[in-house]
């Protein structure tokens, strides 16, 4: 059975999603602090498996080296828990949109066979990044924190110049050695995107008003403030009426 995208398959995937992280929410609710953050350390280990899947089943490791926003959040996830830094958990309530995306955006994935380990290492890891940031919060772990607005998106902005430089760097080493794909051509790495290729309609979009390599995904960071504005509404709410009755 295929996975699809947005069949019957794939919708009742992305309700399962939602589904299992709550279920994982209510199972740990009332459980020992020790209890939670050890379940969830383990959970957060499907993210380093399938990155392990990926480099060794697919032959060709360049190809598939933990350098997309999901890979590193999937390296991340399990010291977010282990240590419950306030600031790499504030940073992955952003990442985890990247979950929600290759889930939900699954069109290069569609043919999957759900029962397959390639869909296993697909699905299962970007399952458990949506959910335990979420998860960590509402356990009560950690602490959302309006002011980590400008970590997160200060970080998100450095791993994604770096990132950048290593698809120049990778891609030349590449040319250099001649290093071909399964197929014959030239491989070519484009970790986080910063490399326009098309194909992709929404990074498309952004490409034709910013038609610049590198440049063009910068677009997506006043999108991702209003989205954390959004997110610590609350807090903001919070701190204004906390100012107001000082003043008072």
């Amino acid at each position: 059975m295929l996975w699809g995208s947005f069949g019957a398959v794939h919708i009742i995937s992305l309700i399962l999603a939602v589904g299992m992280n709550v279920a994982v929410y209510f199972i740990l609710k009332k459980r020992s602090l020790k209890t939670q953050i050890i379940t969830l350390g383990i959970y957060s280990l499907w993210g380093i498996a399938a990155v392990v899947f990926d480099m060794f089943m697919w032959n060709s490791p360049i190809e598939y080296l933990p350098f997309h926003l999901c890979s590193i959040s999937a390296v991340v996830l399990p010291f977010a828990v282990l240590t419950r830094s306030k600031t790499i958990n504030n940073l992955l309530l952003l990442w985890s949109l990247g979950a929600v995306a290759a889930l939900v955006v699954n069109t290069q994935q569609a043919d999957f066979e759900i029962f397959s380990g390639t869909f296993l290492f697909y699905y299962m890891p970007h399952v458990v990044e949506l959910g335990i940031p979420v998860i960590m919060f509402k356990l009560g772990l950690v602490k959302k924190d309006a002011r980590c607005i400008f970590s997160t998106l200060g970080i998100t902005f450095v791993a994604y110049t770096v990132i950048h430089f290593i698809n120049l760097g990778l891609n030349a080493l590449i040319v250099a050695n001649n290093m071909l794909d399964w197929k014959g051509d030239l491989i070519q790495v484009n970790y986080m995107y910063s490399l326009f290729s098309p194909g992709n309609p929404d990074l498309d979009l952004l490409y034709n008003i910013l038609p610049h390599s590198y440049w063009y995904m910068l677009l997506l960071f006043p999108i991702m403030l209003i989205y954390l504005c959004f997110v610590y509404l609350p807090e903001f709410i919070r701190m204004f009426k906390a100012k107001r009755a000082k003043e008072q």
